[in-house]
């Protein structure tokens, strides 16, 4: 993997003798050297030495004024290597890297290519806004109409919201698609664009686009986007993909990554490595002003940091500082927290117990998955197991996903407790609050930390919240589980357990 450059370092010059004021102050300071943007990725497939169409490209580029990146032109060169049979090596080509790097333009170029220079016949290009992709497509047409040579090759340009289109008197094509129904009508594209790739947040629309490319000449498929998180499904894919990629050269996808090397948000050497424009069209001063920002949303968005969720609802720090070597007790009090996801394919069990100080630990007991459908009898057999090694008062469920659960629980002897409106609501506030105020402890469970930090919120009743299943996008059993079991875990010994005076 290739590495960026160091971040430069800037020194004053320490002047001699008292009369300080009488040296000018060019003479006491040395030259500011600005931070300059690793031309290279951080991670990156394996590449070769194939022969490349990419000068042509910057070349033709640069004969109708438009200038590149260091960074823009390495993604060139190694995205249009060409095998013996003059196809491209790389079908799929991947560019991951912080916001308002030129990514845009790097597309606009490749499709201006694909009009003018290599007589693609059908190009398309999408993104999860249809907005993002109708300013792309003005820019593209300001390019042609401001220049001649380029301009006398047009046949048509079309005009009709989320179709989009420039057509060439050679039959070329340039179509914008909402990314709901890209692929609609579409057959045997040359080229795909896909931008914001981290919101996609399954297969569905990628794969719709991938398949109609079976019977094209030379296909090829550009990806863009920043860092993602655990919900960006076709992004995270394909960074596996380029990963392994980089490693055992079989998979011949182009995948190119300029990202931070730790999340140091004040590391300078951070904003190198993931802003590839940094010192050309982004100036350090600007990276500085967002600091103070969220970190999760600046790791995201200026350092290409992978996060749990963008949105989530519990900080992660804060998670992370509750980290302890603490295990349950089999002889103190137990609670026990159960939910299933809407669709019934998972499912948690997490216990809590009161520690000696004012504080508690929650312990991830069981996860259950299911690609069809979970069997109820089969989780309440194992809900009985755990409940015979601890002394549990009761286990907290919601009906609206685990009322069949429950109620075979019940005739076994199990206490059992319903969880859902205003209750479900004060259990999530116990536990973000317990998080935050450092009185939870857990023992660093992978499965757990994950589907915590991947809660978000939903708004709920008045000026309330909870733990939006759906709206996390992915599995947050464990997360739902530990705030009804937390309800519990925080509650008073006595019905007053704040005393005044």
């Amino acid at each position: 993997m290739t590495k960026a450059g160091q971040g430069k370092t800037r020194a004053l010059k320490v002047v001699s003798g008292t009369n300080r004021d009488s040296v000018s102050i060019d003479s006491t300071l040395a030259p500011v050297k600005s931070l300059i943007g690793s031309p290279t990725p951080r991670i990156h497939s394996k590449l070769n030495d194939l022969p490349s169409k990419g000068q042509e490209l910057i070349d033709f580029a640069t004969k109708f004024g438009i200038e590149l990146m260091p960074w823009q032109k390495f993604v060139i060169e190694h995205a249009h290597k060409i095998k013996p049979d003059q196809r491209w090596n790389s079908s799929e080509v991947c560019i991951v890297a912080a916001r308002q790097q030129g990514k845009s333009t790097l597309l606009m170029v490749r499709a201006l290519a694909g009009l003018f220079l290599w007589n693609e016949p059908l190009q398309i290009s999408s993104a999860h806004r249809l907005s993002t992709s109708l300013e792309l497509f003005r820019q593209i047409v300001k390019i042609v109409e401001t220049h001649d040579e380029l301009k006398e090759q047009v046949k048509v340009i079309r005009w009709a919201h989320g179709s989009e289109e420039i057509e060439t008197k050679s039959g070329n094509r340039y179509l914008v698609r909402a990314s709901n129904s890209a692929a609609r009508g579409i057959a045997r594209p040359e080229v795909i664009y896909m931008d914001e790739l981290s919101m996609m947040k399954d297969l569905d629309g990628f794969a719709s686009l991938r398949y109609t490319m079976m019977a094209s000449r030379n296909p090829q498929v550009w990806t863009f986007s920043t860092a993602g998180d655990q919900t960006s499904v076709v992004l995270n894919q394909l960074r596996e993909r380029g990963m392994n990629a980089a490693v055992d050269g079989d998979d011949k996808i182009t995948y190119l990554e300029w990202s931070a090397y730790t999340d140091d948000i004040h590391d300078e050497n951070n904003w190198v490595a993931s802003n590839p424009a940094l010192g050309h069209t982004v100036h350090e001063d600007n990276i500085r002003a967002v600091l103070n920002d969220p970190p999760h949303v600046v790791q995201t968005e200026v350092l290409c940091r992978w996060i749990h969720q963008k949105d989530a609802v519990i900080p992660a720090l804060s998670w992370e500082e509750c980290g302890d070597d603490v295990d349950l007790d089999i002889e103190r009090q137990t609670w026990f927290g159960l939910d299933l996801s809407p669709d019934r394919k998972a499912g948690a069990l997490v216990a809590a117990q009161r520690l000696d100080d004012n504080r508690f630990v929650i312990k991830l007991m069981r996860t259950w998955e299911n690609s069809v459908s979970l069997n109820d009898l089969s989780i309440a057999n194992d809900i009985a197991e755990h409940f015979r090694k601890y002394p549990v008062e009761v286990v907290a469920y919601s009906k609206r996903t685990a009322s069949s659960v429950a109620g075979r629980l019940v005739p076994a002897g199990i206490p059992i407790m319903d969880f859902d409106g205003h209750n479900y609501a004060t259990s999530c506030d116990l536990l973000l609050s317990a998080i935050t105020s450092g009185r939870l402890r857990h023992n660093r469970n992978p499965e757990l930390t994950k589907q915590i930090l991947s809660a978000v919120r939903l708004p709920h009743g008045d000026g309330g919240w909870i733990i939006g299943r759906r709206a996390s996008q992915t599995t947050v059993c464990a997360a739902v589980a530990a705030a009804l079991c937390t309800h519990f875990a925080t509650r008073g010994e006595t019905e007053i357990d704040i005393l005044v005076g």
